[in-house]
């Protein structure tokens, strides 16, 4: 540490704190009484002694040389150094500590720092800021997500360094020299190690006729590439939250995000011509699964499907391509494919593969479990919502209004001014189910519903005869394909890549997002 903090230090331990003001005048203050609040200085003036928060101080912040070592005297030190320290980086007024205090408060929670009471944390942070969110962690969250505040250098690899006693790997991903399109602060532990929550990797598959553990409406996803169908039932998926797999001789990771009822496929293929496969590192980033790939080490972001922390952070166009996947009910899919293959429910893993046994609490609840910041009421915080990008412009269309249209044609705006015409359909109800958390008894919940989205072209489309079958402006018969939508002079509309969400995990990432309003 520089010798200029220290003195501080030892000058706030003999009670004397000389602070040079940033118009290079100083403000000279007196030592509290022990009962005082060292919140508060009593700062002499040219006309009066006044009592101002130290908010109202111009220090000059902590030289950048001894942030590190601050940081890690906060974490690290007996009571009476990391008293010291606080006192010093409230003295100062140094913004960037804010995110620091707001770990050291978590890590307070989370036993992995001493027993230092966790209101001084609090104290420090109320004075810092203005805020007055006391004990409440998702509130300072929240609070900090809406700010342009900045942490101090070396803070990714200090945050590190503390969850490393959760499990090792931890400091692997979040270090200082990486590259990173996210907040560092943002980034919070998931209650897990890394693959704490373990990947199928090729999972071994049955025929439909030796899947006799699958009831009739049982939640599965539903892939189909290049004539090759397969099944990979929600109540499974809910224990593994990400497949790594080949179906129809395309590599294809299932990631699911539980915490923001989002699966999506992704094509492994990266655009840098390599294949990736994928893990759950832990970490959530505004409650959405930070996954990583086995490859590079790299956290992802799920919802996006770009690279956000780690060696391949700074590869503008390292985008993963989304693949169709629909969410349906074992009985439905497998009447459009009876030579469908289904996960084997022998995994390997000791789980409990009862409907609901992992989430059912959560996805019956209207709350979140972790904060996120960027919310938006125009819609319930868990609504349903089908998303679609063309061209990266998104749009959100909730479910409740795809289901009543059962066919919807629709536009999205594009950001040259025209406008992509689509149609969505969704032929069914809601999938209910009745499941069983290990946690809250018997819950009944419903993870989304049937819904297709395709090109529309020039075509107005109407609902067929059946479930399998559109009618177009002039009353033609089009075929519903996994693929495309077929018409009766062999003209195709092909899938878009779409997936379902809770409204919360969308907007959190897509704030600019198109909204599909009923009218």
């Amino acid at each position: 540490m520089k010798a200029s903090f220290l003195i501080f230090l030892l000058l706030l331990m003999v009670g004397s704190i000389g602070l040079s003001a940033c118009n290079g005048q100083s403000a000279v203050t007196e030592p509290p009484p022990e009962t005082a609040d060292t919140r508060v200085e009593i700062v002499e003036t040219e006309e009066a002694t006044a009592v101002a928060s130290p908010t109202t101080l111009h220090a000059e912040p902590i030289d950048d040389g001894d942030v590190i070592d601050v940081m890690y005297i906060l974490s690290d030190d007996p009571p009476a150094r990391v008293r010291d320290a606080l006192a010093g980086v409230v003295a100062t007024n140094d913004q960037r500590f804010i995110p620091v205090l707001i770990e050291l408060y978590r890590f307070n929670q989370l036993g992995l720092v001493g027993s230092f009471p966790r209101e001084e944390y609090i104290d420090a942070l109320e004075s810092l800021t203005g805020q007055t969110f006391g004990l409440s962690w998702p509130a300072w969250v929240e609070w900090y997500g809406h700010t342009d505040l900045e942490p101090p250098p070396g803070f990714a690899s200090w945050k590190g360094r503390k969850l490393v006693l959760i499990d090792p790997g931890f400091g692997e991903f979040l270090r200082s020299d990486h590259p990173s399109r996210i907040r560092i602060e943002e980034i919070q532990w998931g209650g897990v190690v890394v693959d704490g929550i373990p990947a199928l990797d090729n999972p071994a598959m049955l025929t439909a006729t030796e899947a006799d553990y699958l009831d009739a409406g049982d939640a599965v996803f539903g892939i189909y590439i290049n004539g090759e169908a397969r099944a990979y039932p929600l109540r499974i998926l809910d224990w593994h939250e990400m497949a790594n797999d080949v179906v129809g001789g395309v590599p294809v990771s299932l990631a699911y995000c539980t915490l923001c009822g989002a699966a999506i496929a992704f094509d492994g293929r990266g655009p840098d011509g390599r294949t990736y496969t994928f893990g759950s590192s832990g970490f959530l980033y505004r409650s959405n699964k930070l996954m990583y790939d086995r490859q590079t080490r790299t956290l992802w972001n799920q919802l996006t499907g770009e690279p956000v922390l780690g060696r391949l952070a700074d590869q503008e166009d390292q985008l993963l391509n989304l693949l169709p996947v629909v969410l349906t009910t074992w009985a439905e899919w497998l009447a459009r494919h009876p030579d469908t293959l289904v996960v084997d429910v022998n995994t390997g893993f000791a789980r409990d593969y009862r409907a609901g046994a992992a989430y059912g609490d959560y996805f019956s609840a209207a709350e979140t479990m972790f904060p996120v910041w960027q919310r938006s009421d125009l819609l319930d915080t868990k609504e349903q919502i089908y998303a679609v990008r063309i061209d990266g412009i998104p749009k959100a269309y909730p479910i409740q209004a795809l289901i009543e249209a059962a066919v919807l044609n629709d536009g999205i705006a594009m950001g040259d001014g025209s406008e992509t015409a689509v149609v969505l359909l969704a032929p069914r109800d809601q999938i209910l189910i009745d499941g069983q958390s290990r946690r809250a008894g018997s819950v009944t919940y419903s993870p989304g519903a049937e819904v297709r989205a395709y090109e529309r072209g020039d075509h107005t489309f109407s609902s067929g005869p059946d479930h399998q079958t559109l009618l177009d402006e002039n009353g033609r018969v089009w075929q519903i394909g996994e693929e495309a939508l077929t018409g009766p002079d062999e003209e195709t509309l092909a899938r878009l890549d779409g997936h379902l969400a809770y409204w919360f995990g969308w907007f959190a990432f897509f704030p600019n997002s198109q909204v599909y309003i009923q009218p």
